[in-house]
């Protein structure tokens, strides 16, 4: 068995990684559920895992759609998911105006619009890190959920 270093995730011929790029705009957010689906069929999933996962998905995508491309510039959600046998990692990038660790903290714990996204994702999920985006500008959202 071999490691990722990147990401810590230990890897193995079960491993499955799959990477979607979409305009970010609204109409597209369905695309990333429906790869949530489609992975599922593939792993046994619980019903309740998967409305998890799709609804912080959701609502990291949501995030990027909605504020990293504030000015009416187009822009890029990305999604990488790893499905190994006891966890699934989803990780949402963009190259927007990124976060802003103050306004972020503020925005938690007042659970004003933004807040309470990444609220709900920290609730449904076993792992949450959010950060600058590592491949250049803008955000990285990464979660993870235990599948076992």
């Amino acid at each position: 068995m071999t490691t990722d270093v990147n990401e810590g995730t230990p890897m193995d011929a079960t491993t499955t990684h799959l990477h979607l790029r979409f305009p970010a705009r609204p109409e597209y957010l369905v695309l990333g559920r429906l790869v949530l689906t489609g992975l599922s069929r593939g792993q046994e999933m619980e019903d309740d895992t998967l409305s998890d996962l799709k609804l912080a998905l959701t609502e990291a995508c949501s995030n990027s759609v909605r504020h990293a491309y504030e000015e009416g510039r187009d822009g890029i959600v990305e999604v990488s998911y790893r499905l190994a046998e006891d966890r699934i990692v989803v990780e949402v990038t963009d190259d927007g105006a990124g976060f802003d660790a103050a306004v972020l903290e503020r925005a938690q714990q007042e659970l004003d619009e933004g807040g309470l996204g990444i609220a709900i994702i920290r609730a449904v999920t076993d792992e949450l890190d959010i950060g600058p985006n590592p491949n250049g500008g803008g955000s990285r959202l990464r979660f993870a959920k235990y599948l076992n």
